[in-house]
């Protein structure tokens, strides 16, 4: 197949592994033709860094007819902006997550997309590494009987004190569970399906934060959104999940995903990466066994979603990382965050 263009449009700190994968281990599939970003001179160095590559405005890249991907790296309050001038523009559209931050406003995109024919991906594109792959595989071969339950984790005391800009993520589209939560989410559907039913109860512990990282250090933070989440999962398989998204404590032994089954339990490698380890220990035995990784892309592969959605437009199949499943993850997140 003939190499798919695509556009970036935000260079902040994730597009960097984008930028290199897309014209690295996925640029037989991908030409990144050009970028853009608010701030102009972002854009500029990153073209300056990757050679082909052209800076120019958001509006001039999605108008552009060559390019027939916008890969969305913007903010997540800007995610439904940008991702609706790609559609309309008739391109398919990959976002960072979440897919947006309303349920209305994802359900217009789709709708758009659909009457336009044109695609909507979102990250996590996480699950398609080998780590979670492999998971998957052991719970289709029956490796620890039928899932009963699960747990996820993400506990960890914020941003402020690495992250050179983390404002947003103390803002609306924000918090743990915007920002996390869509790994885990992700994860848990991909290896137990739908779910069903969702509650969960949420905090914000502290109203403001502290910059404690160099650029901004000492610079104060209002807190919109919630920093702490608990939440409920009931699957349509019939396994019941608990989940906990927090960037209020400071130290936990809790671990980050794993599945119960009926004859043994699985752990699941961090979902915000690609690889492993992946371990199981059935009933009766006294020790964990680490199982090898079955599939491939084992390292950092953030852009197999793009790539999966090149493949899909050439051949008409459908692509992994889709809109609809970041519609369901969506929901079930605004479903954690806001109970009825």
């Amino acid at each position: 197949m003939n190499k798919t263009k695509v556009g970036i449009v935000g260079c902040g700190k994730i597009s960097g592994i984008y930028f290199k994968n897309m014209t690295g281990v996925f640029g037989e599939i991908l030409e990144v033709a050009a970028c853009a970003d608010l701030d102009l001179s972002r854009a500029k160095a990153a073209a300056q860094e990757f050679p082909g590559v052209k800076a120019m405005s958001v509006s001039r890249l999605i108008s552009d007819p060559e390019i027939k991907i916008v890969v969305n790296l913007t903010v997540p309050k800007a995610h439904y902006k940008v991702a609706m001038k790609a559609v309309k523009a008739g391109k398919s559209v990959h976002s960072e997550k979440p897919l947006t931050v309303t349920r209305s406003e994802g359900r217009r995109l789709l709708a758009l997309a659909a009457e336009k024919k044109v695609l909507v991906g979102c990250a996590p594109d996480t699950f398609m590494g080998a780590g979670i792959q492999t998971c998957r595989k052991l719970i289709e071969d029956g490796a620890i009987g039928k899932p009963v339950a699960a747990t996820a984790f993400m506990m960890s005391h914020g941003p402020e004190g690495w992250h050179p800009d983390p404002e947003f993520y103390y803002q609306v589209g924000g918090g743990p569970m915007f920002d996390m939560g869509p790994y885990y989410l992700t994860t848990l559907v991909n290896l137990l399906g739908p779910a069903k039913r969702v509650t969960g109860s949420a905090n914000i512990s502290f109203p403001t934060r502290t910059i404690t990282s160099e650029k901004k250090k000492g610079q104060v933070i209002n807190v919109e959104t919630p920093t702490h989440v608990a939440g409920v999962i009931d699957f349509v398989s019939g396994a019941v999940g608990t989940m906990i998204m927090s960037f209020d404590v400071w130290a936990s032994t809790l671990p980050r995903i794993e599945i119960y089954g009926s004859e043994g339990t699985l752990q699941v490698p961090d979902p915000n990466t690609f690889k492993g380890p992946v371990k199981i220990k059935k009933a009766g035995e006294k020790e964990w066994t680490e199982v090898p990784l079955t599939h491939g892309n084992p390292e950092n592969s953030r852009g197999i979603g793009p790539a999966d959605m090149a493949v899909a437009l050439a051949t008409g199949r459908k692509h992994r990382a889709s809109g609809e499943l970041a519609f369901h993850v969506l929901y079930l997140q605004l479903r954690g965050l806001f109970p009825e």
